[in-house]
Parts: structure tokens; C-alpha cells; sequence
């Protein structure tokens, strides 16, 4: 007898692994992941899939996006650019934080739902998916006003 999985279940299943990634990249670059950590992170392909860099790059933001990755070509092997809002340059320790809710979308593609891209960067940062939520929430808002 074969199982059906349902597209709930795949979601489920995407949700705990993106979970269970971010665990391992707590694991290893934690507790406390910052500026530097999160430069080493960029370069490991067991974290981060394919080739990224940064830019404080406010031009392929939406209004109110505080960071987005942005294919550098056709393939995802050709790596991406995460542009991230100018705003919060002077705040590097916080851009950490704001760019490991995009490693879900590196990783995962359009699979990758923002529940999945919170559920990664919570646990590579130790905290509740809810005060990860907030933390962005609040820096979104930054933006807004």
C-alpha cells in the first residue's frame, strides 16, 4: 500500500528541516552569530547552497523589504547577490540576523515559505520562531515609517 503525502505534509516536512538546518548552523557557528559569523556562514556550502555576497543595496527592494536575494544568473549555481537595506549598514551585528531569514530562500527556492525562512532563522539564533518574528517585524517597520 503506498502513503499519500499531501501538500500539507511537504510543507510540514520542508518547515522541520529548515529547522533542523538552522539547529546544525547554530551548532557550529553559535551561540552568538553576528557580522563575522555570518560572513563564514556565507561561504559554507553545508549552511548556504550556492555561492552568495552581500551589497547594501536599497534599488531591488520592494518598500518596507529589509533584504532579498538576488539571482546572479540563470542557474541557482550562479550564485546570489543579498541586498540589503542601507539603513541598516551601521547595524551589522543585526544585518546577521536579517540575512538568515533569506538563506531559506537561497536554499530552498520558491519551495521556501516565509514560515520556513523563520523557522530556520530562529533556531540558528536559539530563540523562539515568535521573537524571530517580531525582531523582523519590527525592522520592517523601521522601513515603513
Amino acid at each position: 500500500m503506498a502513503i499519500q503525502l499531501t501538500a500539507e505534509d511537504a510543507r510540514q516536512s520542508l518547515g522541520a528541516h529548515a529547522a533542523s538546518k538552522g539547529t546544525d548552523l547554530r551548532e557550529k557557528y553559535g551561540p552568538n552569530i553576528g557580522w563575522t559569523e555570518i560572513k563564514r556562514i556565507l561561504s559554507d556550502r553545508t549552511c548556504v547552497r550556492y555561492p552568495c555576497e552581500l551589497a547594501f543595496d536599497a534599488g531591488p527592494l520592494v518598500p518596507g523589504e529589509f533584504a532579498c536575494p538576488i539571482p546572479r544568473g540563470e542557474q541557482p549555481e550562479d550564485g546570489f547577490t543579498i541586498a540589503v537595506h542601507p539603513h541598516f549598514a551601521m547595524r551589522l551585528d543585526e544585518v546577521a540576523w536579517l540575512v538568515l531569514y533569506q538563506i531559506a530562500g537561497v536554499n530552498y527556492g520558491d519551495f521556501a515559505a516565509a514560515e520556513d525562512a523563520e523557522a530556520f532563522g530562529a533556531a540558528a539564533l536559539g530563540i523562539t520562531r515568535d521573537a524571530y518574528y517580531d525582531f523582523l517585524c519590527e525592522r520592517a517597520d523601521e522601513l515603513a515609517a
